[in-house]
């Protein structure tokens, strides 16, 4: 049986769980993979036992890309259950960055701290030249009164040795997991049971992706946070059981609503978000209709109304009579979407 869960979608947090279970010669295996956790733990864990899953049963975390809606949870919840963490290389290296607190300095205090460095270094220098003079002279002392006058001097300072100077305690590196593993786009990889094939998606992130899961004669396909749908995504997308599909504002709404212009233009960007119109024009276009579940989602509080979602998915469904036995579900930021079963 294959089966999805959506536990929360929209720019608030997002997180999917996809799982696989099989029975061969008597013997049962399952895999469980968490698609982003842009939950807290907490509420991952509330989240997925109100829906029937164990979080203790997952094999693995996969990151689309390293915005904080996808991965506000993900430190904790991997370290929690001891679990890897999938990343591309420039994904994790992005996250790292973005967790890992970085002190700012301006060019003055900069300036400020290399003066007392090269100070610090100057006066260090001139003690270790005061001290070999100093050896010198008790070199050349010859008479005993001397020689012992220059013992006791020796043997009366001190001694290098360990001090009682605080020691600083590194912080805990927020950044650690329990392990990483790379992916790449365009070659697919196997976790368990689930053949996962990560593709390329349109997003203003580091290497953004979306992923398709093949699992006893399943295809599921994840495709949001995408500022338009290019061929690559169309191709992937195709034959496919099930697609989860953004479909993220209402084009008026966003322009008339709370948004900063700059904020608009990102969203509306051929790297942003795509839009209610968008997601309709390419189920009428280029979506080849296989699918028996259309799961639309990453709907915008601001900027977005399920109702305008689905009417307009629907319009474009209708539009292709073949297409009308599509289930048609939208995916909620404050609820999980009831397991799809296969």
């Amino acid at each position: 049986m294959v089966r999805f869960t959506v536990l929360a979608s929209g720019s608030k947090g997002n997180s999917s769980i996809v799982s696989c279970e099989s029975s061969t010669g008597g013997s049962s295996s399952s895999t469980r993979v968490l698609v982003d956790a842009g939950l807290s733990c907490r509420e991952l864990f509330r989240r997925m036992k109100q829906v029937g899953e164990d979080p203790g049963t997952l094999d693995a975390i996969l990151v689309t890309h390293e915005h904080q809606d996808h991965i506000n949870g993900l430190a904790v919840t991997a370290r929690k259950l001891g679990i890897p963490v999938y990343f591309t290389e420039a994904t994790h290296r992005a996250w790292v960055r973005q967790v890992t607190p970085q002190k700012r300095v301006t060019y003055a205090e900069w300036a400020k701290q290399y003066r007392e460095q090269r100070h610090a270094a100057a006066e260090e220098s001139s003690t270790e030249l005061r001290s070999v003079d100093a050896t010198c002279a008790l070199e050349l002392e010859t008479s005993p009164d001397g020689l012992e006058a220059a013992s006791s001097e020796v043997a009366c300072s001190p001694l290098p040795g360990p001090t009682c100077e605080p020691v600083e305690v590194p912080a805990r590196d927020p950044a650690r997991l329990p392990s990483v593993s790379y992916f790449r786009a365009g070659e697919a990889f196997s976790i368990g049971e689930l053949k996962i094939s990560p593709f390329t998606i349109p997003h203003d992130a580091a290497d953004p992706v979306g992923f398709v899961f093949d699992a006893e004669g399943v295809r599921l396909a994840i495709a949001t946070d995408l500022g338009y749908v290019p061929p690559n995504v169309q191709a992937q997308l195709r034959r496919c059981d099930l697609i989860m599909l953004e479909s993220n504002h209402d084009l008026e709404m966003l322009r008339d609503g709370p948004y900063p212009w700059s904020v608009k233009q990102r969203v509306l960007s051929r790297v942003g978000h795509l839009s209610n119109d968008a997601a309709s024009a390419f189920l009428e276009e280029a979506y080849d209709g296989t699918a028996t579940y259309l799961i639309l989602a990453h709907l915008s509080e601001s900027n977005n109304m399920p109702e305008l979602a689905r009417l307009a998915a629907e319009r474009a469904l209708v539009s292709k009579p073949s297409l009308l036995a599509n289930r048609l579900y939208l995916a909620s930021q404050d609820e999980p979407l009831a397991p799809v079963c296969f």
